[in-house]
């Protein structure tokens, strides 16, 4: 039996369709595959960021310099300080393995944790001139060049920005230390052991000098006096501007300077 409505014109009734009507099932596992096809594809994306990020942006970076030395080398070394005929009176340069750089706190803008990022570079020129006496040995004077424009890190897109950013090392490629007071060593507290004693001299960065004291420690092991020691300071101390650079990397207010140099007779 066909049932329907009268239409507005007369004409013949039209036909309402009654499976028109009937709500058709949805379909559940339907869904639940895509939930699980979105649900995986957030995933992939979630580890494909990871694998990025700890491919382009590694977490670990170089420990800070320290000096080091094994009891036996000490041992031995403070033995002989006293019956060594070798003078260390003269000048000593700039050795194989001595290195200088930069370290800083830096948080990329996605991420909530900080990271350290580092710099370090070998280029580095200078001399010191030494006097000793039966149980001292004195640095009367000392001066070292370190060519900043050659500093890498981990990244070289870090490395390129600060040529430009920061450090702007394309415009003071160079960062110089004069020491301004001379510094004392006991041969027995230095020679095969490690002692720390405190530094004054004049720090040239980014085209500007200041005055600073900070501690070093000093070992002599055969022919080779090594000093290693940093500096934290404002960027803004040298005139410079944290190199953060907005919304994706936020570098904090304070830059640290360290190095350790490996000195012989010349």
């Amino acid at each position: 039996m066909e049932w329907g409505c009268q239409r507005p014109d007369g004409r013949t009734p039209y036909r309402e369709d009654s499976r028109a009507m009937v709500k058709l099932p949805r379909n559940p596992s339907k869904k639940r595959v895509a939930l699980f096809a979105v649900g995986g594809g957030f995933t992939l994306i979630v580890v494909a960021f990871l694998v990025v990020y700890f491919v382009l942006f590694p977490t670990s970076s170089p420990k800070p310099f320290k000096l080091v030395t094994s009891p036996a080398t000490s041992t031995a070394s403070a033995s002989s300080a006293s019956t060594s005929t070798v003078s260390a009176g003269g000048q000593w340069g700039i050795a194989a393995g001595s290195e200088a750089g930069y370290r800083v706190r830096e948080k990329l803008g996605f991420l909530p944790a900080q990271s350290d990022a580092v710099g370090r570079t070998s280029s580095i020129t200078g001399t010191a001139a030494l006097t000793e006496s039966q149980s001292t040995i004195s640095i009367t004077s000392a001066a070292f060049d370190v060519a900043v424009n050659t500093l890498k890190s981990d990244r070289s897109m870090r490395d390129e920005k600060i040529h430009e950013i920061g450090l702007e090392s394309n415009r003071y490629p160079t960062a110089t230390f004069v020491l301004s007071t001379p510094v004392t060593l006991s041969k027995s507290s230095v020679t095969g052991r490690v002692t720390r004693v405190s530094v004054t001299g004049v720090f040239n960065i980014h085209g500007t000098s200041k005055r600073e004291t900070l501690p070093v420690e000093f070992t002599l092991a055969g022919s080779t006096l090594e000093a290693a020691g940093s500096l934290t300071f404002p960027w803004s101390e040298f005139g410079m501007t944290a190199p953060s650079i907005g919304g994706f990397v936020n570098v904090t207010g304070k830059a640290t300077m360290e190095f350790d140099l490996r000195l012989q007779r010349a």
